[in-house]
């Protein structure tokens, strides 16, 4: 009871107002109307990070891969935040929650009903009649069964146990992709697609190997993602060839730490720092014809903003870009709370954050 009455007050309290968007851009309608594919391999870390600091691997194969295939890379992307349900929530908002810093800092309320279609990027797509498809590698997003605003699923509520943490399956995301794909030829699509492989090191001290051994183990899965990033946009590609495939991950991979939430304790060294925020972001663009504007792509909040603004061809929707800071949650070695970890310049700071 002492943890569900205060649960059940901050479900009652709970304001969605931090969504609230500083322009009309809920009413953008497209020009341009390709299927898009946001592919978000977990924890896959940028290749302008991932072949130095403590990665220190040679990740250039699938990145020649890429190029051949007419993406651009951008490099110093990373993520708003440090785990998936907050980096998600954010990026699906177009805007910073800063952790909601009145709510608990141990997991961002409300963000499995966010991610599961309440917010604006998914009311954007269906205003421009746009079929919405989530493709899931395990139930983790929708655990607690969230109120589904997806038209397709490839998960079913009636799968899920009651009482799970969301890790006790895995689907096969790149047939339930190929299969939506085959389905939705008559259709504009919206496909958000999960893989839970590189993911990052163990979560707990308790489970962690150390840090060379967790490293070892982030690299073997970096490249079980790589096989299926290669596999995915060769499907895509041909089945869908004027498409729009975003590959963009929700975090880094904490290589350097022993545990993730070691990132709790203060630290301001520059390479742990980015191994927690570090993102691959590769956009395949119609015909090759990437938008000069995509230059300031920076960090996950802005993704949807800017790709809106491609596919109204309005670049005023530009201007209310959010500030590409990166923002963790601090326990030990400082008064806790959350810190801006890096600034809107790309540089690492250590600055408490307050409303």
């Amino acid at each position: 009871m002492v943890k569900i009455l205060p649960s059940v007050y901050e479900n009652m309290q709970y304001s969605y107002q931090w969504q609230t968007q500083s322009d009309d851009i809920k009413d953008v309608v497209f020009k341009k109307r390709p299927n898009i594919y946001y592919l978000q391999p977990d924890g896959f870390v940028g290749f302008d990070q991932v072949n130095k600091g403590y990665y220190k691997f040679d990740n250039s194969q699938v990145k020649s891969f890429l190029l051949n295939n007419n993406f651009t890379i951008y490099d110093n992307f990373r993520s708003n935040y440090t785990s998936t349900l907050t980096s998600n929530s954010s990026m699906f908002s177009m805007k910073h929650h800063y952790y909601c810093v009145d709510q608990n800092l141990d997991e961002f309320y409300k963000s499995r009903e966010i991610i599961a279609g309440k917010n604006p990027v998914i009311e954007i797509f269906k205003s421009n009649n746009y079929k919405t498809n989530l493709i899931l590698d395990v139930p983790y997003l929708i655990a607690n069964r969230p109120q589904m605003n997806y038209d397709y699923c490839n998960i079913d509520y009636n799968e899920i146990p009651y009482l799970v943490r969301g890790f006790e399956f895995e689907k096969n995301t790149t047939q339930d992709l190929s299969n939506a794909i085959e389905s939705n030829k008559a259709n504009n699509n919206f496909y958000f697609v999960r893989e839970p492989k590189p993911g990052h090191v163990a979560t707990r001290m308790s489970k962690s190997n150390g840090i060379q051994l967790e490293r070892e183990k982030y690299l073997i899965k970096l490249k079980e993602s790589n096989q299926w990033v290669k596999t995915m946009v060769t499907d895509i590609t041909t089945k869908d060839p004027n498409s729009i495939i975003i590959i963009s991950s929700d975090h880094g991979g904490f290589v350097g730490f022993s545990y993730t939430r070691e990132s709790w304790i203060k630290t301001t060294n520059k390479d742990l720092i980015h191994s927690m925020f570090s993102s691959v972001l590769a956009i395949k663009w119609p015909e090759n014809d990437k938008p000069d504007f995509t230059n300031s792509l920076k960090s996950s909040v802005n993704v949807f903003r800017v790709l809106f603004s491609y596919l109204s061809e309005e670049e005023r929707y530009l201007k209310s870009l959010e500030a590409d800071n990166s923002y963790g949650i601090i326990k030990e070695e400082a008064p806790s709370g959350v810190y801006e970890l890096i600034n809107k310049q790309g540089e690492v700071v250590f600055n408490r954050f307050s409303n």
